[in-house]
This record gives structure tokens, sequence and C-alpha cells, in this order.
């Protein structure tokens, strides 16, 4: 007997007219019905192009019939019109019909955190620092970071990046620092002028990060959102093309429960959670033991919350915050200490993560 699952994974196998994408890591599938042997697909896609909704329809009825105990499949297709250049991703401010920036990026994933304060651009930035080893060590593409908190754009200072991003065939090109491509607001603004904009300023900016930057060849783009679950923070999931999206806490039960709240947000879109990473996990003594300062569990609480898995648990170490105030995250900085490990350790599993799916 077939259920809502099955439907689910199997529409991955339905790609996106023109794209190695499929329609449900572009977050087009809205809902699933299924009442005894009959199925409703229920997607929804910008497009001005009238074969794109024909086309996925079709495919969703083949793949979808193709069940066994599967007898009818009806497909409920919303289409909006685009008002401005195509962009996949079947969000309200973008289109479906092509992008060659992000048609470069292999894998983009968020980093996300219910609430600030928990060290998200942190764990961002030491996280694309150790995913890029692993693969340059392994001869694949680069890694960047969109650095989407556009009022409190922090990532420049942490990874040590700095000038301004030059134009290049009306392609804005990023700023590399460390093998990292990373594009920001940081960089288009003075360092003492405050952000004071409103959410359709913010979506055009971070429109223009995902369409107008030449990111090259990736094999992972890392995108660091702003912290919160605000209608910037949903529209922007639907523009730009998610793989998955990592959760950021600490463990104390408040930033835990805020941030399995935040987490939701990905359900509503049905980008899959990569997992869970524990930030000021504990404090290491010199005698080797460690101190819990900030509680314990919350982490593992949340990924078990989630039914996704502990990525990992960074510990409290001064000489994160040392190494991202210099603009060296101790990634680079110090290889061999127990955070560094952790955080290559974490991206290890992000990579295996994307492999599989």
């Amino acid at each position: 007997m077939a259920d809502k699952d099955q439907i689910k994974d199997i529409l991955r196998m339905v790609k996106f007219p023109g794209f190695s994408r499929d329609i449900v890591s572009f977050g087009l599938v809205r809902d699933v019905a299924l009442d005894g042997a009959n199925a409703q697909i229920s997607i929804e896609v910008t497009t001005a192009d009238s074969r794109v909704p024909e086309k996925i329809a079709a495919d969703v009825k083949q793949t979808v019939g193709e069940i066994e105990g599967i007898d009818d499949v009806k497909v409920r297709m919303e289409i909006n019109e685009p008002n401005q250049q195509p962009k996949p991703g079947g969000g309200s401010s973008g289109g479906a019909s092509g992008n060659p920036a992000m048609q470069k990026v292999k894998y983009a994933i968020a980093v996300a955190s219910g609430k600030g304060g928990v060290g998200k651009s942190t764990v961002a930035v030491n996280l694309a620092c150790a995913l890029q080893r692993i693969l340059e060590a392994e001869g694949k593409g680069g890694v960047g970071i969109m650095d989407c908190d556009i009022y409190g754009p922090s990532v420049p200072l942490m990874l040590g990046a700095a000038g301004r991003p030059e134009i290049e065939n009306d392609m804005i090109l990023p700023i590399e620092n460390f093998g990292v491509r990373t594009i920001s607001m940081g960089f288009l603004i003075d360092e003492d002028t405050p952000v004071v904009w409103r959410g359709p300023m913010i979506m055009k900016t971070i429109q223009q990060f995902a369409q107008n930057v030449n990111w090259g060849e990736l094999e992972i783009l890392v995108v660091d959102l702003p912290p919160g679950t605000g209608d910037a923070q949903l529209s922007l999931v639907q523009t730009i093309p998610l793989e998955g999206a990592i959760i950021v806490t600490t463990p104390q039960p408040a930033a835990a429960n805020v941030a399995r709240r935040g987490a939701r947000m990905f359900d509503k879109v049905n980008v899959p959670q990569l997992g869970v990473i524990e930030n000021m996990s504990y404090m290491e003594g010199p005698d080797g033991g460690r101190q819990a300062l900030f509680g314990e569990g919350g982490g593992q609480e949340t990924a078990n919350s989630l039914e996704t898995s502990l990525l990992g648990q960074i510990p409290l170490d001064p000489n994160i915050r040392v190494g991202c105030d210099q603009g060296i995250p101790i990634v680079v900085s110090d290889p061999e200490s127990a955070a560094a490990k952790e955080f290559v350790k974490i991206a290890r599993q992000v990579i295996n993560n994307l492999v599989k799916k």
C-alpha cells in the first residue's frame, strides 16, 4: 500500500525542465494527498512558459502512477507570473526558467538558527573553510558563502575578506579568501553605515546575490541566513534552490526550543534537514575535563525532534572568537585544535549527506 512519504520520495525523480535538480529540492511541491488508491499532488510554480507546468504535470502523473497501489493521479497546478527575470525555486519573487549563475552551483545549503547569538555565522564560516579543505584535497570544485544577514553582515570580518566586488559582464565577482568565495552586504556599504531597509529591499538584494553574482564552478554554496523565521527568510529559501538546511543551536533549552521552531520553516518549503550543530557545547580545562557552561543536551534534543542527526558539538574555545575577530577562522589558523577537527568532521558528514541525496 502506497503512502505519502513514498510519493514524496519518488517525486524527487521528477526534474524541473531544463535543470538537473528535482521539483522537491526546488520547493515546488506544496502538498501530497492520498485517498485510497487516488493521489493528488499540489504544485506551485512561477514561470511565463506554459510548457513548464505542462511538462511537470505530465512527468508527475507518469512517475507517481508507476507506484504499486496508485490507480489515479491528479495534479493541482498553481501558476504564478514572474515579475522580473525568471529564476528557479517557486518563490514569490522569482521565476523558474533559468539562472546561469546558480546553475554552476552543484549544492546550495542553508545554515540557519531560530535566534541570534548562537554563533551561526561563526559556524558557517568555519564550516565553509573545512568544506574547502576537504574538497580541494579531493580535487573537486570550490566553496562559497552567500551572507544573507543583511542587517548584521559579519562574514567579511570573520573570513578576512575585504574590498569592493568588481563587475564583469554585468555580473558581480565575489571576494575570495582562503579559497572561499563570498558576497555580503558588508562589501557594499561603509563600515559605520546602518542598513535601514524594509522587507522588499532586503529581498531585492538577496535576489541580486542569487542571480547576479558569478560564483563560477562551485561544489557547495553555504547560505548564511539571518536569524528568525520572518517573511524574508521564508521567501529566501523559496528563491534559492536548497539541497538542505543545517540548524545551529546551543545546549540550553531556551536556544534549542527556538531552534526547533525555526527549523519547521524548512518543512513548509520541502527543504530537508541535513543535521544539527551544537555550538558552545563545553569548555575544556587544562586537565582535559569538560565544563558544560550552558547546560547539556540541547543539540541532541533538537536533532531528535527534527528527526535528523546531531552533526557535531563545537567546544567553547576562546581561539574561535579570536580567529573570527582577526579574520582567520580556527580551521585555518589552528587546524590541529579540537574545534577545527570537529568542524572538519562535520564538513565530512555534510558532504556525505549531500552525495547520498
